[in-house]
């Protein structure tokens, strides 16, 4: 199978080809963790997430790292905010983290490198860039010099004489060039600070991806990928400082996802205008989330609004109605046994599977990749329209759905099985209430399952529930 995937760097699709067949280096810039996560910080976390799934669906082992930024001016300003150490208000977010990206459905990555636990390998990278003439220090910073690398710009594609001075780039007047930038930064009293060859300090944010990427993944990694808004100036200083000091391509592809937009203004937590993330899953489940992520293409913008999440929400209900419809039909005994499969399900499932497939390799279309899981629910409520369907076809639905919802977690399996173990046990002892005339129970069981936004059916096979 063969995926074509969108390079920032060529601003073309290319051929995905790995530098060691069946093995794939990913790295995604992580988040800054004075804070808790918004809704526009998610939109990367969920997308690099179903990457990296796909590329393992198809067998790759996955090396995937994402950092936390642990110690910055703003996590210096919140820990004096909140009246806690940089480390206590950085453990605090980290913390928060996890929880926000289990209630997403998005597994932890291989490596979550943080850097106040990699100072010794980003004071060795400035040192080097300082030996090779890459870096020059000036009261106690030390600062790029990117007049000597003439590959400045080529990322982003971004005109130096045009950039605004300032506003896009720090204007100090120790610099050498306006568009050079600080790797290293001296201490200012008070502030938490390592020793350093120029002095106590800290490092500037573009230096700890590179030391990280090229300690835990080497000098060159297939895949590296953001927010579109770190293409500059993060990624483009990443390939400077990197590419300088091996001579190498940093990266082979450049992947970057479109902003999360709220009234057509960009979400960021320095606007104010981002909702958390955890309060988004306190109204919506993840498969709801990821449906709203996934269903606009990653590299196009994305509209965040009540009405479009609610949307999304009806959307996965539907697909979950359909799997949850065939798991029924699947346990009832009345089903008639067939060791193979309908010839004509079996072609339909194989069209639909192969449909999927051919999108997400297409630049990981997962809009499109969704239409093809609605073609499945179409199939999959014609077949149970038939008076008797066999085993074998009800588990070739199962299965072909199985296959497409690993990538896309609409429907969290592990969460979904773990909620119908409980209403399974609801409905259990509500019977046993009315068989015991214990209507006060009974009653409040119904209550109970209807918060839960549980309904209740009377079929020819017996009761069964549904979501709402």
């Amino acid at each position: 199978m063969a995926i074509q995937i969108y390079n920032t760097m060529t601003r073309s699709k290319e051929l995905f080809v790995p530098l060691e067949a069946g093995k794939v280096k990913l790295y995604v810039c992580g988040p800054t963790v004075y804070g808790y996560m918004h809704i526009g910080n998610a939109r990367p976390i969920i997308v690099f997430d179903m990457v990296r799934a796909y590329l393992e669906q198809l067998g790759n082992e996955v090396n995937y790292v994402t950092n936390f930024t642990d110690v910055d001016d703003k996590l210096i300003r919140k820990a004096e905010e909140m009246k806690l150490s940089v480390a206590e208000v950085s453990e605090l977010f980290i913390n928060a983290y996890f929880d926000d990206i289990q209630g997403l459905g998005v597994k932890p990555a291989t490596h979550n490198p943080r850097v106040t636990e990699s100072m010794d390998l980003i004071i060795g990278f400035i040192k080097e860039l300082e030996d090779k003439g890459y870096a020059y220090a000036n009261g106690g910073d030390v600062f790029y010099r990117t007049a000597k690398f003439s590959g400045y710009g080529k990322l982003s594609r971004q005109n130096l004489e045009e950039l605004q001075f300032g506003i896009r780039v720090e204007v100090d007047a120790r610099k050498e060039k306006p568009e050079d930038f600080v790797l290293w930064k001296a201490a200012k009293p008070g502030e938490v600070f390592w020793s350093s060859p120029w002095g106590d300090g800290r490092p500037g944010w573009h230096i700890e991806c590179s030391a990280m990427v090229r300690e835990l993944l080497g000098d060159t990694i297939d895949i590296h990928g953001g927010g579109q808004d770190l293409t500059f100036p993060h990624h483009e200083c990443e390939c400077a400082q990197t590419e300088a000091l091996t001579g190498k391509a940093l990266s082979n592809y450049w992947m970057h996802n479109g902003f999360i937009n709220f009234n057509d203004e960009k979400m960021s937590k320095s606007l104010g205008n981002g909702f958390l993330v955890k309060d988004v899953r306190e109204q919506f489940k993840a498969g709801t989330i990821r449906y709203f992520m996934l269903s606009t293409h990653y590299r196009n913008p994305l509209n965040y609004n009540p009405d479009s999440m609610t949307s999304a929400e009806k959307s996965v209900e539907r697909i979950a109605l359909a799997v949850s419809n065939v798991k029924h039909r699947l346990e009832l005994a009345a089903d008639i046994a067939a060791d193979e499969v309908n010839p004509q399900l079996q072609e339909q499932l194989a069209a639909i599977v192969s449909g999927y497939h051919a999108r997400m390799q297409d630049d990981f279309n997962t809009p499109d990749a969704i239409t093809a899981v609605f073609d499945w629910v179409t199939l999959a409520n014609q077949t149970l329209s038939r008076s008797e369907v066999s085993a074998a076809d009800l588990t070739a639905l199962t299965e072909a759905f199985a296959e497409m919802n690993a990538v896309l977690r609409l429907i969290p399996e592990a969460q979904d099985e773990v909620a119908g173990e409980e209403v399974e046990r609801l409905i259990a002892e509500r019977t046993e209430a009315r068989k015991s005339k214990n209507w006060g129970r009974s009653d409040e069981i119904r209550d109970e399952l209807n918060r839960m936004g549980i309904v209740l059916e009377d079929t020819p096979q017996g009761m069964r529930w549904r979501r709402k």
